[in-house]
């Protein structure tokens, strides 16, 4: 939900020769701003929500996308959490204790928390979920910080220690994870449990319903430890892209939803846009990227690599693509945060010096057609990525145009992202494939790329393959020095840039929009969904009556 919060047609129309008009006659009158504005938190209301990706399995430990991941901390609460300051602060543990040589943490939990059923949360929640993570039965890639714990004891019902063999940086950071309810899971396959469709939780939404390909309903959690959200009803809304997004929002039937850089700069630059909605834009904890299989013979020279990358003007891409609202990365971090290798070797764009590298690997073009080819084999491949991310479908159709020229025949295929997930990434089953990662605060990266994460349900797709990068990264959370992190991090980037398993190709900026009714919106460099359950609209405001609103404001 964080991403899909803080990231999830005017100028289309003018491009064609005539502008979309913000003249008030021709607003819908559902989104027309209301005329009382007090500030007084309240609750009550309905959000809607437009995503372009549906949600996948409902269970934080199952769920294999970052969307769905983010969703779910509406409904599942950790031990902790992030704040707007990038911070760790207690979530269901109010505080913790750490021991001296940093191998140990006692979390102190807090009292009187209820499970979404009514069932009181106790440190036995928070064992079976620790063992649920750690059953090798659970088709789990978020195993292995748990994995690193040597004990797990229960001290009393509001009291748990782990401890770890030696300090582990992320540890703290992992119990983040969602906390899952014991006495629905005991004795339950977690692959089989009926919790996967709807979930139950501690956080601050209920699971309400889920039509799959149509919308995702929360409702508002009353006993919500951290206090009753203050919006009734979250619903939702799968769409089919963005554009259909921008339509369903000019036409009152979404509240929020996440812009392209060409509606955020032009389609919504209008009296009535900035009258009636609100704008945000913040650099994204994720990158873009086109990831190569490592495993193709195609793919297995890193000469080959590097020419791919250099044939790639990546300027251009964030130039026309983004509008400039992003940036070339050359890295798996945030380029704003202190883990970004700033000094870490580029690879600019040279058409001529790519098509030199690729002979030099043994690529020629030895019968003329203007394909290079080796041992009588064309250098070919399709390029696969998901639907919904105009983004994306652009960046691919512009790299196919750019590798034709060093000789390179492409294809693209745009595939739904389940299909793309389950059929293509997770069965290894493609050649390369253009997405996005999203980043974790900590910059612990062994999840993506150690050399034996690449099981059928882990994050090295690209089977990437490297003894010193997986001694770098295991140094990297042996100590809780942030300057000593950063000297191992700093290299890892660097043989990265050496290896380019992949090609790194942007970092983008967030732009989500919201209707202006909606208040307590407080944005940081983490985003505007850190927060979400002190949103509110005020009473005058609020657009739709909701029961539970209504009768708790009339008592």
């Amino acid at each position: 939900m964080k991403a899909l919060l803080s990231t999830v047609v005017l100028v289309a129309v003018c491009l064609v020769g005539g502008c979309w008009t913000s003249d008030e006659a021709n607003v819908p009158p559902r989104y027309r701003k209301p005329k009382a504005q007090q500030a007084e938190p309240v609750c009550g209301d309905i959000m809607v929500i437009g995503a372009i990706r549906d949600a996948t399995v409902l269970l934080p430990v199952l769920a294999p996308d970052e969307p769905t991941r983010r969703l779910l901390d509406l409904v599942y609460s950790g031990l902790v959490k992030y704040d707007e300051n990038v911070e760790i602060v207690g979530d269901l543990a109010e505080r913790w204790e750490i021991s001296e040589d940093q191998k140990r943490i006692r979390f102190f939990l807090r009292r009187g928390v209820k499970w979404h059923d009514g069932e009181p949360f106790t440190a036995r929640d928070v064992e079976h979920t620790y063992k649920i993570y750690i059953d090798p039965k659970t088709p789990t890639p978020y195993a292995s910080d748990f994995l690193r714990v040597r004990q797990f004891r229960v001290l009393d019902d509001h009291t748990v220690e782990v401890t770890y063999d030696k300090p582990y940086a992320p540890a703290l950071g992992s119990w983040t994870e969602g906390i899952l309810p014991k006495h629905l899971l005991e004795g339950v396959q977690i692959s089989e449990t009926p919790l996967a469709r709807a979930p139950i939780g501690t956080g601050p939404y209920k699971f309400g319903q889920w039509i799959e390909g149509e919308k995702l309903v929360l409702e508002a959690n009353r006993d919500y430890f951290m206090g009753r959200p203050y919006i009734d009803q979250v619903i939702i809304r799968f769409v089919l892209d963005k554009a259909s997004a921008f339509l369903e929002l000019k036409s009152g039937n979404l509240d929020m939803t996440e812009l392209t850089p060409l509606q955020y700069k032009r389609q919504t630059a209008s009296r009535w846009f900035e009258q009636n909605f609100n704008k945000y834009r913040y650099l994204s904890f994720s990158y873009t990227y086109l990831a190569y299989n490592l495993q193709d013979p195609k793919f297995r020279d890193k000469r080959v690599r590097r020419a791919l990358t250099m044939g790639i003007n990546r300027k251009r891409l964030v130039q026309g693509i983004l509008l400039d609202m992003g940036q070339v990365t050359h890295a798996p971090y945030n380029p704003a945060t202190i883990w970004y290798n700033q000094k870490v070797k580029r690879i600019p764009y040279h058409a001529g010096k790519a098509r030199k590298l690729l002979e030099d690997a043994g690529w020629k073009d030895s019968d003329g057609d203007g394909i290079l080819d080796k041992d009588g084999v064309p250098f070919e491949f399709t390029i696969l990525t998901n639907q919904g991310d105009v983004r994306r479908k652009n960046a691919a159709t512009i790299i196919q145009r750019d590798l034709s020229k060093i000789g390179i025949d492409v294809d693209v295929v745009v595939l739904e992202w389940a299909a793309l997930l389950h059929h293509f990434l997770y069965k290894r089953n493609f050649e390369a494939c253009l997405i996005g990662w999203a980043l974790d605060y900590d910059p612990n990266q062994i999840n993506k790329w150690n050399s034996k994460r690449v099981g059928p349900h882990d994050f090295n797709w690209m089977h990437y393959q490297n003894e010193e990068v997986d001694r770098l990264l295991e140094l990297g959370v042996s100590t809780y020095d942030v300057q000593e992190r950063k000297k191992y991090y700093d290299q890892f980037q660097q043989i990265l840039a050496e290896d380019q398993p992949c090609t790194f190709l942007w970092v983008h900026d967030t732009l989500p929009i919201v209707h202006a009714r909606f208040k307590g919106i407080r944005p940081t460099a983490i985003g505007i969904a850190y927060n979400f359950h002190r949103w509110f609209v005020p009473e005058g405001m609020q657009r739709y009556r909701t029961e539970c609103g209504y009768a708790e404001r009339k008592q």
